[in-house]
């Protein structure tokens, strides 16, 4: 066959294997679309749709771990300050809210002196807010990311750094009762965005908005993943100098997908207030970081929907187990951590790959003796083994 012809024969192959994966990729996303908007609205009830709302904004912070850590060798351990980022100031505004046009939030009234501080004036639009919920993670992702990566910190020193972070948000927002709750945090919201939060139909509403934005962030990084960005963060994480002397930025590479992370998680902790209703300390420090993290592990940080399935899982498993074993269920989490870890380090998402190793392996070590005694006896025969069986030569 000419080169041409093998060409042809390539680009043919290559042409069909992108469209039989885009298939799947449409096919899974429109199972997932079923799923969420038909199925669940259908036969959970309320209170268990709400659960699963709030799955799906812990859902959205795993999504971005999967880009920065799967993709880019980021271990993000600080994703819970992106997270209250996003919580605080949507809970903010809805503080703001409730209280009316230049009314003051009950809280401070209670611990503060009744005036409202400036910087959070400009959060009584709705607009500011929504932007704000997007820019101020960036930013701060962006500002944090340039300082450590143009200065080359990377693996357990990043890690131990964005943990410390987490560490000292916490402990910010206890210290400052007056203005953002201290250790009770907000609470108490009445309204989103002008919709009564005590009626099931809105809530019902922004169950669909979580479950619709989540999709969106997988479809997101999909296409990042597939494009030349997604194959220089693979190969940052794989051979940074070899892509510095190419050229590139490596830094600018990974601030890039820190800051979409941080986008996420900030979106994530947005939705999660008017959904559960509070945010608090607990919820954005060391100890929540170090979850969202253990979710994505399990299900497979290095695949596309692994953190996805796996933030819901390990999110399931934590309320179900937590109404019957309240105190056995950290112990749970983590001896579930090791497991994956030492035996699956591809998380729940590889079991595939796995089954289909052991079968194959299996079916070789099968073919062989059956091989064999096929070789054996269509080898010839030596003068050395005429001469032993007696034979004159």
């Amino acid at each position: 066959m000419s080169p041409a012809g093998t060409a042809e024969r390539r680009g043919g192959a290559v042409g069909r294997l992108l469209t039989g994966e885009r298939v799947r990729t449409l096919a899974g996303f429109a199972v997932a679309a079923v799923a969420l908007f038909g199925v669940a609205p259908a036969l959970l009830s309320d209170f268990r749709l709400g659960l699963l709302a709030k799955f799906c904004c812990l859902a959205m912070v795993a999504v971005g771990i999967g880009l920065a850590w799967g993709r880019g060798g980021m271990l993000t351990l600080g994703q819970g300050v992106y997270f209250g980022l996003g919580g605080y100031l949507m809970a903010m505004h809805l503080k703001l809210a409730d209280a009316g046009p230049g009314g003051v939030p009950d809280f401070m009234l209670l611990y503060g002196d009744g005036t409202v501080p400036g910087w959070w004036e400009p959060l009584r639009s709705p607009v500011v807010t929504v932007v704000a919920i997007v820019l101020v993670p960036v930013a701060l992702a962006s500002a944090l990311g340039f300082a450590v990566f143009t200065r080359r910190v990377r693996g357990a020193y990043f890690a131990i750094l964005s943990q410390a972070l987490a560490a000292a948000f916490a402990i910010l927002l206890v210290g400052q009762q007056k203005v953002t709750g201290g250790t009770n945090g907000l609470n108490g919201f009445r309204s989103f965005f002008g919709y009564d939060l005590a009626d099931p139909v809105n809530k019902e509403m922004l169950y669909l908005i979580a479950a619709g934005t989540l999709l969106a962030m997988v479809a997101i990084v999909r296409l990042l993943m597939r494009s030349r960005f997604g194959e220089l963060l693979v190969a940052v994480r794989d051979q940074e100098n070899r892509v510095r002397f190419l050229g590139y930025d490596p830094a600018a590479v990974k601030v890039v997908a820190y800051a979409v992370a941080a986008a996420f998680a900030g979106i994530g902790g947005a939705l999660f207030v008017p959904i559960v209703g509070i945010i608090s300390p607990a919820d954005v420090g060391v100890v929540p970081s170090i979850g969202f993290l253990v979710g994505v592990a399990i299900g497979g940080r290095a695949t596309l929907l692994g953190p996805v399935l796996g933030a819901l899982a390990v999110s399931w498993a934590q309320t179900s187990l937590s109404e019957q074993f309240p105190s056995f269920w950290t112990y749970f989490q983590g001896a579930l951590f090791i497991v994956v870890v030492a035996f699956l380090p591809g998380g729940l998402a590889s079991l595939g790959g796995v089954r289909r190793r052991w079968r194959a392996g299996r079916a070789e070590r099968d073919d062989v003796p059956d091989e064999v005694p096929a070789r054996a006896a269509q080898a010839p025969t030596t003068p050395s083994e005429t001469v032993t069986s007696g034979s004159t030569p």
